[in-house]
C-alpha cells in the first residue's frame, strides 16, 4: 500500500509542479518562466521525487513508465493497474486543486489550445504550427521511447544509482524543451488525462493519443533496452 501512496504522491507533484508552472507562471508578462522553466518545472518534480519516495515505489509517476519498466523485465504485471490507478488519481487530484487555485481569480479557461496545460494535435499552438496527428504520435512515441532507454540505463544495477534521480529529471526536462511547441508535451497519460477531465470537448477526444502513443513507445524502449543494451551478467 506504501508503494500506492508513493506513486499518488508522485505524481500529484508532477502534475502541481508541471502544469501548475505552466498554468500560472508561463506567460505572465515581463517575468514569466517560458517555455524554458515549464520544461525545468517538469523536470524538477520528477528529480526531487525520485529522491522523495522513489526509494518506495520506484518513482514511476507515469503508465507509460510501469508499462516500459514492465517490458524491460524491472517490473511485475501484477502491480500495473495498481500502479496505474494511483498515478491517475494524483494527476487527477492535483489538476483539481488546480482548477480550484486558478479559478479562485476567476481564470479558468477552456478555449484555445492548451488551455489549463492540455495537450493537442492538429490545432494552432505555438508559433502559429498545426501539427498533424501522425506528426504528434511520432513524437510522443520517440521521446517516451527514449525516456524509458534512459530510465533502465539509469537505474541499471551497472550504473551509478545515487545519479539516477538526476538523469532522469533532465531526460524529462529535455524532452519537454523538445515537444512542448509539438503537442505541449504528454509522454505520460496520467498527467494527459487529468487535464482533459477538466476541460473537456477536444482534449478529452483527443486523450487517446496521449496513452497509446507514450505507451507503445515505453514498451518498445523497454524492449530495446532489454534486448540489445543491457549488459549481461559476467
Amino acid at each position: 500500500m506504501k508503494k500506492l501512496f508513493a506513486e499518488f504522491f508522485g505524481t500529484f507533484w508532477l502534475v502541481f509542479g508541471g502544469c501548475g508552472a505552466a498554468v500560472f507562471a508561463a506567460g505572465v508578462p515581463e517575468i514569466g518562466i517560458g517555455l524554458a522553466g515549464v520544461s525545468l518545472a517538469f523536470g524538477l518534480t520528477v528529480l526531487t521525487m525520485a529522491y522523495a519516495v522513489g526509494h518506495i515505489s520506484g518513482g514511476h509517476f507515469n503508465p507509460a513508465v510501469s508499462f516500459g519498466l514492465f517490458a524491460g523485465g524491472r517490473f511485475p504485471a501484477k502491480d500495473l493497474f495498481p500502479y496505474i490507478v494511483s498515478q491517475v488519481l494524483g494527476a487527477s487530484a492535483a489538476a483539481g486543486c488546480l482548477y480550484l487555485i486558478l479559478n479562485g481569480a476567476g481564470a479558468f479557461s477552456t478555449e484555445g489550445a492548451g488551455a489549463f496545460a492540455t495537450n493537442f494535435y492538429e490545432m494552432e499552438g505555438y508559433a502559429g504550427r498545426s501539427y498533424s496527428m501522425a506528426a504528434a504520435f511520432l513524437a510522443e512515441f520517440l521521446l517516451t521511447a527514449f525516456f524509458l532507454i534512459i530510465i533502465l540505463g539509469a537505474t541499471d544495477k551497472w550504473a551509478n544509482g545515487k545519479f539516477a534521480g538526476i538523469a532522469i529529471g533532465l531526460a524529462l526536462t529535455l524532452i519537454h524543451l523538445i515537444s512542448i511547441p509539438i503537442t505541449n508535451t504528454s509522454v505520460n497519460p496520467a498527467r494527459s488525462t487529468s487535464q482533459a477531465l477538466f476541460v473537456q470537448g477536444e482534449a478529452l477526444s483527443q486523450l487517446w493519443l496521449f496513452w497509446a502513443a507514450p505507451i507503445v513507445g515505453a514498451v518498445v524502449g523497454g524492449l530495446i533496452y532489454k534486448f540489445l543494451l543491457q549488459k549481461s551478467e559476467e
